[in-house]
């Protein structure tokens, strides 16, 4: 069965991974699902990931963080542009999560980013996820 919003699958295996106290999930390799995974984990989201040759494109297999007794990392993760509602914003509109302590993904001519990475490069681009 074919995929239509391989993002939102991605979202939705991390998010229910979490609730499940996982330690890690598999999810289709893409350039964006990648992107989103090194944004995670460059803001320490997730303990890392890993692309495995399997079928086709790969498969993601994504390594989930807890903290020291065993908290969850990631408390929400949200979608925010779909593929019938899409969102772009500037990068003074980007938000910021839980007034700066979560982080927002966002795609951008530069790649996919974090939204203090995005400030920091001064670029903004399509709203992609916000994570708490």
């Amino acid at each position: 069965m074919a995929i239509s919003d391989p993002i939102a699958d991605m979202l939705t295996r991390i998010r229910n991974a979490v609730r499940n106290e996982a330690t890690s999930v598999k999810c289709l390799n893409s350039k964006v699902c990648a992107g989103i995974a090194a944004a995670l984990r460059d803001e320490g989201y997730i303990n890392g990931f890993e692309v495995i040759q399997e079928g086709p494109q790969g498969v993601l297999k994504i390594h989930l963080k807890y903290g020291p007794t065993g908290q969850k990392v990631i408390n929400s993760i949200k979608r925010e542009s779909t593929p019938g509602r899409r969102v772009y914003k500037g990068v003074s509109e980007l938000p910021r999560p839980v007034d700066g302590m979560g982080i927002s993904i966002v795609t951008t001519p530069k790649g996919v980013l974090s939204d203090r990475k995005a400030r920091e490069l001064n670029v903004g681009g399509e709203l992609l996820c916000t994570v708490a």
